[in-house]
């Protein structure tokens, strides 16, 4: 049975590397993701005065205690990244004296930061759109973080949570966060955040209302209602780890594990965490309620060929998993219906309208909703050359991979765009397919 390792927690590495920069002190972080993204998280936190050193097993993060003051503007380019960008603009804003520049690439300047801008807007922070309002690129200008409460809006990322998380400890007075708006989405990454800053140092305080307000363990929380949700956050400085080591990344390895659904001896998949706060750790519920089959063996995952049938899904928590288990829709028996996925369109492509178009190129019927798709399979996929758009968006490019596996001849029209998140996947992947 052929065995591959995971890649690391992008998702992880961005976190981990923004804890680091913000300690007093050396920290070690081994294992770290190195890609597109996690490089422009790096770049920009170096903007601000944390130094990295890279050695064979990971990197030196020398960190600034806190975001200092600057006289001159900062420029950050925070490319296709949108967690960089999410993360990193309430850490920056911290700092009691900076104007900075935020700026991408791509569909970047089309993915919405309103929610985020207007929260900071409120203590403070002043922005200066160069085009759209709510929009990168933008000029924002900061004395530092006050006010005792904040609200902010989770219906399109929770990233933006988190990055008022990381930025907390740094605010001037102890503040309160609150969830507004209709619902949240992505809320396991939350508790991801919440892991890796307690990892450096911080402790935030957590309360959930029900007839009354009250304390709670963050890892009790599986999802969360605007309103019913609060966490207290004093001024605390990070402190430095002296190793920190990077799990596995389930949204990449979930590539492999519908691979091994797909071939005849299976896939045995190591490095990942059974016990991972990650949300795409989801991948399994979902491939068991298709019909797949798995087991933990040795601490490792271990996924066995199997017929798939269709099924309804709730996909809010894990969007990112949306187009593998698309591509495994149209190989399965029956019908499929994934909701709750509207936040899709805002993603380093539109994901909804992508998915739809590219997998109907196989046969399959696709109807899209405003927050899904229902998806019918062709009666027979037959084994042909196919070309398919990846809209440079990297998970397309590796979910519709996937295809080789049941004879397709698969073309993409851009394979350089899995660098965003998994840099080496086509050579891990030609390993897999050539079985």
């Amino acid at each position: 049975m052929k065995q591959v390792f995971a890649p690391p927690s992008k998702s992880i590495t961005h976190r981990a590397f923004i804890c680091a920069s913000l300690s007093n002190g050396e920290s070690f972080i081994k294992n770290p993701l190195i890609s597109d993204d996690t490089l422009r998280t790096k770049d920009c936190l170096e903007k601000i005065g944390a130094t990295f050193n890279l050695t064979s097993e990971g990197f030196k993060v020398k960190g600034i205690g806190r975001v200092g003051e600057f006289e001159e503007l900062l420029e950050f380019d925070v490319g296709e990244s949108g967690t960089t960008c999410r993360l990193l603009i309430p850490v920056i804003a911290s700092s009691k004296k900076i104007k900075a520049r935020f700026f991408g690439k791509g569909r970047m300047h089309k993915r919405p930061v309103k929610d985020l801008t207007d929260c900071l807007s409120e203590t403070g922070v002043r922005f200066f759109w160069e085009g759209e309002e709510g929009f990168l690129p933008f000029i924002m200008e900061s004395t530092g973080l006050s006010g005792e409460k904040v609200r902010i809006k989770l219906e399109q990322s929770s990233q933006y949570l988190s990055g008022l998380l990381l930025a907390a400890p740094l605010f001037q007075n102890p503040v309160c966060i609150e969830i507004d708006g209709k619902k949240t989405v992505s809320w396991p990454y939350v508790g991801l955040t919440l892991e890796v800053m307690e990892s450096f140092g911080q402790s935030v305080k957590v309360f959930q209302r029900e007839s009354e307000w009250k304390e709670v363990n963050w890892r009790d929380i599986k999802r969360v209602e605007p309103g019913k949700i609060k966490f207290l956050i004093k001024p605390k400085p990070y402190v430095s780890k002296e190793l920190f080591c990077v799990e596995g990344d389930w949204s990449n390895a979930s590539y492999f594990i519908a691979a091994g659904l797909l071939m005849k001896n299976g896939i045995v998949i190591k490095g990942l965490t059974r016990d991972s706060l990650q949300g795409d750790k989801k991948i399994l519920e979902i491939i068991k309620q298709m019909g797949g089959n798995f087991y933990w063996k040795d601490g490792d995952l271990v996924v066995i060929s199997s017929e798939l049938k269709g099924t309804y899904l709730d996909m809010g928590d894990c969007p990112d998993l949306v187009p593998t288990v698309g591509v495994l829709a149209t190989i399965a028996k029956g019908e499929t219906i994934i909701r709750n996925v509207a936040h899709l369109r805002i993603k380093e492509s539109d994901r909804l309208l992508g998915v739809a178009r590219e997998i109907a190129k196989v046969g399959a019927y696709v109807e899209i909703f405003e927050d899904g798709l229902k998806i019918m399979p062709p009666k027979k996929i037959k084994s042909k050359e196919i070309s398919f758009s990846t809209y440079k968006d990297h998970r397309m490019a590796m979910s519709l991979s996937l295809y080789e596996l049941v004879g397709i001849k698969v073309v993409l029209d851009d394979r350089d765009c899995v660098k965003k998140s998994f840099p080496d996947f086509f050579s891990v992947w030609s390993d897999i397919k050539n079985l």
